[in-house]
């Protein structure tokens, strides 16, 4: 009995313990508590971010879709489409450091939210034009306006117009002068797009550092690869939004659309491009809201508050709590921060690997960067098709080339252990195959249209002859017609001509879309005419074109899809041959140069070589050269293609010089230890000095997933 009464009395003094291990239960499910509110707070951020990287891909994307139409809308020729186009990375490069550095000292979701309001006000501000301008001109015939004068297009004698018709017209014209004149509205799409990247240049930096700072250390990557990957989808709909926007009519619900005598498929035809601005706008300010109610600091979760990798916030307070009564320690730290700026700078320049592979990036991203931007303009112009189904076509492939290329790299990369070595063998094959894939879109072009006076002559032979002197002809030399115009009629003969007087149409029958001419001295001399009739609009292609529209879109998916299989080596090799401390640094320079080095000056000098293949410019109301009408097909192919490949090849040899530094500084041991994962090094210990004083060191364990979703 005493011993059993000694075992219960052990056994109540032992549960006297239970109240301390009660406590002990509530710190861990206060502590599991917190743990929610975190994740809670952290997947709301990571829900708003992803929203806003949806809005601003939107909004680029339908940029790129409205360049034809902002061209011929503003009468602007392709290079200054080009400038404006280029003012993005301008306003983005304005405040790209001053928001890098003090933005994580700040509010960093209310400065995103800001970000969000001025890149709305710059999309509203792109709009604002088509309210301030008028209504759109085009240049068509007075029979094909819904007039009820019969006047013949050929004006043998002036006398047959009446006199207060050509009046009214004149003081139309001069009235357009006067406001034409005083106004150059494109420099508001300028200023809007330059708006968007300034308001875009907060959400990446402080967008990916908050969830970086506060979501739990293993899933960073995953909550990053999320917002990467809603990113994605952003491009589709802006495309398919720029698809919609083509179809319908620029001045709609400020005209009568019955009165409108063109159709999309004519070259003078201007969507409503600003629409999708007001509506990618109204996303923009959507997007924002959130990011007004989100706090400054959001709990550390437990596994990282014992963490060396503290937030780059924190550090920043840590320090100034640190300094606050010591400022000349704090000037001393700021003086060593400046004098290793310069030695980091050289140690960066001098390592072989990063300069090399920075070069060939610059010059692929100008090729990229100017094919991209003019694909729209190329596929119009090339193969005839309309603006609304070229935005549809191109929207397509996004996915796959965009998500699927990118992910099968990474995983190849992930499955096979692939070192810095085999990256620059990935990414060199990627680049080859693409450029040699795009060579075949040579010979996947269209033929020039029948055009009489600018590609083929009044007698139905190939065009030799000046343009502007070859518009005249002997058939339409009693009519009084405008070299200028361009009001294209096609022919029962399947040739297009410039205008109907040019044709030297006498008749006319009908009105609008339904004007047909008769009596058309020029058809009737063409080699292969049978009548002397036209209608209105250009005619259409030749029956191979739509075959190779088709090839060209297989083709440009699979360059474009093998292309992106090289992004995520590329940026492994970037990542990897350089000192861990650098890798900001090396980025924000390799941003940098990407951004001031191609961004700007690709659609600017792209644009200049496009229109230097124009046959035919358009005419101001008030004297000037417009917008290019007709291009040279063969010639656009050439330069448009040609441009691209040739930036194409030289980045293959810079890709070729990486490799070659790679191969050199790399001995077979090393090799196989790098492709066993169990560590790799740029160089042997024989080239340490050569090769480790340049900074290409690439770091012990590798994680190709993380760069991959970063």
């Amino acid at each position: 009995m005493e011993v059993s009464s000694k075992e219960n009395t052990r056994f109540f003094s032992n549960n006297t313990i239970l109240p301390v291990d009660r406590s002990s239960f509530k710190s861990e499910s206060s502590a599991s508590r917190e743990k929610h509110s975190c994740c809670g707070g952290i997947k709301i951020f990571l829900g708003a971010l992803s929203f806003v990287y949806f809005a601003k891909a939107l909004s680029g994307s339908y940029l790129k879709s409205t360049i034809t139409q902002i061209e011929r809308r503003f009468d602007i020729p392709s290079s200054l489409v080009g400038v404006i186009d280029g003012s993005f990375e301008i306003g983005n490069l304005l405040i790209i450091i001053l928001v890098s550095y003090f933005g994580a000292k700040l509010h960093r979701p209310r400065i995103i939210g800001a970000g969000c309001l001025i890149m709305s006000a710059g999309t509203f501000l792109i709009a604002m034009p088509q309210f301030f301008m008028g209504r759109y001109r085009y240049e068509r015939f007075p029979s094909t306006i819904n007039s009820t004068v019969n006047i013949s297009p050929c004006l043998q004698d002036k006398s047959q117009t009446p006199l207060t018709s050509l009046e009214k017209s004149q003081a139309k014209i001069n009235e357009g002068c006067e406001k034409e004149a005083g106004s150059s509205m494109w420099i508001y799409v300028l200023l809007g797009n330059l708006l968007r990247g300034i308001g875009e240049t907060p959400i990446q930096p402080l967008g990916i550092t908050y969830i970086d700072d506060y979501a739990i250390e293993e899933n960073a990557a995953l909550y990053i690869g999320c917002v990467q990957t809603v990113a994605i989808i952003g491009p589709i709909f802006g495309f398919l939004l720029g698809s919609l926007c083509a179809k319908l009519y620029v001045d709609i619900g400020f005209v009568d659309l019955d009165s409108i005598t063109i159709t999309p498929k004519d070259v003078q035809w201007v969507g409503a491009w600003w629409l999708g601005y007001l509506i990618a706008g109204v996303i923009s300010v959507l997007a924002g809201i959130p990011f007004w109610f989100l706090p400054k600091h959001l709990p550390k979760p437990e596994s990282r508050k014992d963490s060396s990798t503290s937030s780059e916030q924190s550090k920043f307070i840590i320090e100034d709590n640190k300094d606050q009564h010591k400022p000349y320690q704090q000037q001393t730290k700021i003086a060593e921060m400046a004098k290793d700026f310069f030695p980091s700078l050289k140690c960066l320049f001098g390592n072989p690997v990063y300069i090399l592979y920075l070069c060939a990036s610059i010059i692929q991203f100008n090729s990229l960067i100017g094919m991209v931007t003019y694909k729209p303009k190329y596929i119009e112009q090339q193969y005839g098709q309309t603006s609304s189904k070229t935005n549809f076509v191109i929207a397509l492939p996004i996915v796959f080339k965009d998500f699927f290329g990118a992910k099968l790299s990474g995983l190849v990369m992930k499955k096979f252990r692939i070192g810095v070595l085999g990256a620059a063998k990935l990414s060199l094959g990627s680049s080859f195959f693409g450029y040699l894939l795009l060579l075949s879109l040579f010979a996947m072009g269209c033929e020039n249209s029948e055009v009489a006076g600018l590609t083929v002559s009044y007698h139905g032979t190939k065009q030799t002859t000046d343009y502007e002197q070859a518009v005249f002809s002997e058939c339409n030399s009693g009519c009084s017609c405008s070299k200028n115009d361009w009001d294209p009629i096609c022919g029962e003969n399947g040739v297009t001509y410039i205008s109907a007087c040019l044709a030297g149409c006498q008749a006319s029958n009908g009105s609008g879309k339904n004007t047909v001419f008769f009596n058309c001295s020029c058809v009737g001399t063409f080699e292969s005419s049978q009548s002397s009739s036209a209608v209105v609009g250009p005619c259409q292609k030749g029956n191979e074109c739509p075959k190779m529209f088709l090839y060209f879109l297989v083709i440009s998916v699979i360059t474009s899809y093998t292309l992106s299989v090289g992004g995520t080596p590329g940026y492994i090799l970037l990542l990897r041959c350089i000192k861990p401390h650098l890798k900001s640094f090396a980025l924000g320079i390799y941003t940098l140069a990407i951004r001031v080095l191609a961004g700007i000056p690709a659609p600017v000098y792209f644009g200049v070589a496009i229109d230097t293949t124009c046959l035919k410019w358009g005419s101001k109301r008030c004297g000037g050269r417009g917008a290019c009408r007709l291009y040279d097909s063969s010639a656009l192919r050439y330069v448009y293609l040609g441009l691209t490949l040739v930036l194409g090849t030289v980045s293959i040899f810079f890709s070729v010089a990486v490799l070659w530094v790679l191969r050199k500084r790399s001995s077979p041991p090393d090799e196989t230890l790098s492709a066993n994962g169990e560590r790799g090094t740029c160089g042997t210990k024989s080239r340490k000095d050569n090769f480790v004083n340049s900074d290409c060191l690439i770091q012990s364990t590798y994680w190709p997933e993380k760069e991959t979703r970063l």
